[in-house]
């Protein structure tokens, strides 16, 4: 196939931080977060209209005019075709069996209402793990632990930095983990949508760490809200990787 002289999108690499939200802006599949950073997968994939260009926090992506191979609209539909089965294809089985994550599990806490964790001050650790599993990619919109909850939607490096993740922010909520910059966001987004469409959640407690990747997952969670049409009382808590609380 011949090249032609056309307009195609271009990646500032030292500019993007990876937080994939210019991915489910691209209807051609074009976008993908490789090591870290968002990569043209194929000249062919995009089709120079620049519908991603807008949805780049950090202003990364812009529209150029280079020697590229032209838009194959044949070879979009069989990309296209390729995510979707992706998307669908079931873990294998050994690693659900080895992680437990296809059975739901009510560990049946009785952790105090959510904003009362000062009741616990003096008292001795505890585990407010409430169910099983936790993280987004495993958990199903129609979970009975989502219904009438309060959510606690966290960035999976922060317990690690805040070492008093359950009791503070944990303690009578449901946990939602994941990672914006390792993980779909298309796929974090459309789950967050029906999680929030089907079930009657109560409020948001949303907690990240400072890095620039995890803001990612602030703006999916308002994307989703407002996709799904409700409004929700929503709290947004920042780490620092010192462990503090930033904001």
């Amino acid at each position: 196939m011949n090249n032609v002289v056309r307009k195609i999108i271009s990646i500032d690499e030292s500019k993007c931080d990876g937080c994939g939200l210019c991915i489910p802006s691209c209807e051609e599949g074009a976008l993908q977060i490789v090591d870290g950073k968002a990569k043209l997968v194929k000249d062919i994939y995009c089709d120079g209209l620049g519908n991603c260009l807008g949805e780049c926090p950090q202003g990364a992506i812009e529209l150029i005019e280079r020697e590229a191979e032209p838009f194959d609209e044949e070879a979009v539909e069989e990309r296209l075709k390729s995510l979707e089965s992706e998307k669908n294809v079931e873990p294998a089985s050994e690693n659900m069996a080895s992680c437990g994550s296809k059975e739901i599990k009510d560990l049946n806490k009785t952790a105090a209402p959510a904003g009362h964790e000062e009741a616990h001050e003096t008292a001795a650790p505890e585990a407010e793990l409430s169910h099983w599993p936790v993280q987004l990619h495993l958990v199903s919109p129609e979970a009975r632990f989502l219904q009438n909850q309060d959510l606690l939607i966290a960035a999976d490096c922060v317990p690690f930095a805040y070492p008093d993740f359950h009791r503070k922010f944990l303690a009578g909520r449901a946990l939602l983990i994941g990672c914006p910059k390792l993980d779909d966001v298309d796929v974090y987004h459309d789950k967050l949508v029906e999680i929030f469409k089907r079930n009657n959640v109560q409020s948001i407690n949303l907690v990240h760490m400072e890095v620039g990747c995890c803001f990612g997952l602030s703006r999916l969670v308002r994307s989703a809200l407002q996709e799904a049409g409700v409004d929700l009382p929503l709290k947004e808590t920042i780490i620092g990787v010192d462990g503090s609380i930033k904001q």
